[in-house]
């Protein structure tokens, strides 16, 4: 039964867009100034602006989506055709999806039991043959950052962060994001700031930033409007193929007024999580790993693997028995067709052996955990976990 009569939460409607963006919105929409280049104080460009200097960058580029900044990110490293990527096996789809899409090649590496990279296997296949590291904050879980940098650093091998579930995240003090050569977020409507879709890059190296500005579609001199960059969009002009993965003025007016609200969306997630964590340490049957000591999280989920000796048919069972109690958890593994499950990339060929991450993903929970949710919320959802994997195991 519910605790004292609470319903179930709804865990999937985001946050209200701030009536600051209603109402640029409807000036938009009445001048019917859309295009991202139509003036230099555009929307697109004001976000650029802003969000560069929120994460302490010189350059910001904002596209249609995270993806089309992973795209963009590895195009604008100037790999050549069949560049192979290292990338954790636990991400969702659409990571090495960037990668075949610009003409690379993924190459899968372990995950353990944390939802971290194997750092034994990583230093493995981190040999001469690789040409990109795309490092996926999965779910925002960080990485050891300080490892893999000094590991790609000693080989000169550019990292990329593709940080979409980790905007506001920190490593030793640093933002991530930050820490790799090229940084990716997503404006997706299930990721802290929420445009329904939307992505930006960001970096500090102006040849890297030239590039990818021109290829997202700065056609003709459109690139003058992106400021700092004129000599080399000058030695780029017309020498690039032009992807088309703008953003639009619309989609900038909705993330623009959610800015300001990051720290606090970030202080609430952490608060919930971490409220959520400590119930569910009480169960012998689950279990949450604990973030690495320099890391500091920005979670709006939460993941937590069933511990002490499960069946499948049980762990199914536990989906079904908190769904019925009215908590949607995914197991990974267990989802049919989840794109988080590296064995269903069937674009990627024959799945490799990764026992690791595979015994990972058939035991991690997948849980919804906005930032707006009350106390009363929180435990509601852990009641209901606990009550059903005692159902199950006790």
């Amino acid at each position: 039964m519910p605790r004292d009569g609470h319903s179930a939460p709804n865990v999937h409607d985001a946050e209200p867009i701030p009536a600051a963006a209603r109402a640029e919105i409807d000036r938009l929409l009445a001048s019917g100034d859309l295009f991202r280049y139509t003036s230099d104080n555009a929307p697109v460009a004001l976000l650029e602006a802003e969000f560069a200097a929120l994460m302490g960058t010189r350059y910001a580029l904002a596209v249609a989506s995270c993806s089309a900044a992973l795209f963009l990110a590895l195009k604008a490293l100037d790999l050549p055709r069949g560049a192979r990527v290292l990338v954790p096996a636990f991400t969702f789809a659409a990571v090495p999806s960037a990668i075949l899409h610009a003409d690379c090649t993924p190459v899968l590496v372990e995950v353990g039991a944390d939802y971290r990279i194997d750092l034994a296997d990583f230093a493995a296949k981190l040999d001469d043959t690789i040409a990109a590291v795309m490092i996926s904050h999965m779910r925002g879980h960080t990485s050891d950052m300080d490892r893999i940098m000094a590991l790609a650093d000693a080989r000169a091998i550019p990292v990329i962060e593709d940080a979409a579930h980790s905007l506001g995240t920190l490593w030793n003090g640093r933002k991530i994001g930050t820490i790799g050569r090229i940084g990716c977020f997503s404006f997706q409507s299930y990721k802290l700031v929420n445009a329904g879709e939307g992505g930006i890059l960001i970096t500090d190296d102006p040849e890297i930033a030239a590039r990818a500005v021109i290829m997202s579609g700065a056609y003709e001199h459109n690139w003058k409007k992106h400021p700092g960059l004129q000599n080399s969009f000058v030695h780029w002009q017309n020498r690039l193929p032009l992807y088309n993965t703008r953003m639009n003025n619309l989609s900038a007016a909705v993330i623009r007024p959610q800015l300001p609200e990051i720290a606090r969306r970030v202080r609430d997630g952490r608060a919930n999580h971490d409220h959520v964590a400590a119930r569910l340490a009480t169960s012998p049957w689950m279990a949450v790993p604990p973030a690495l000591p320099p890391e500091e999280r920005a979670p709006d989920s939460l993941q937590f693997n069933l511990t002490g000796g499960w069946t499948d048919d049980e762990a199914r069972r536990f989906e079904q028995v908190a769904g019925a109690r009215g908590v949607n958890v995914q197991i990974f593994g267990l989802s049919r067709d989840n794109a988080r499950a590296f064995w269903n990339w069937q674009f990627l060929g024959d799945p490799p052996d990764l026992p690791k991450t595979r015994a990972m993903l058939m035991r991690a929970c997948d849980l919804r955990l906005p930032a707006r949710l009350t106390r009363p919320d929180l435990d509601f959802i852990a009641d209901a976990l606990i009550a059903a994997a005692q159902a199950i195991k006790g």
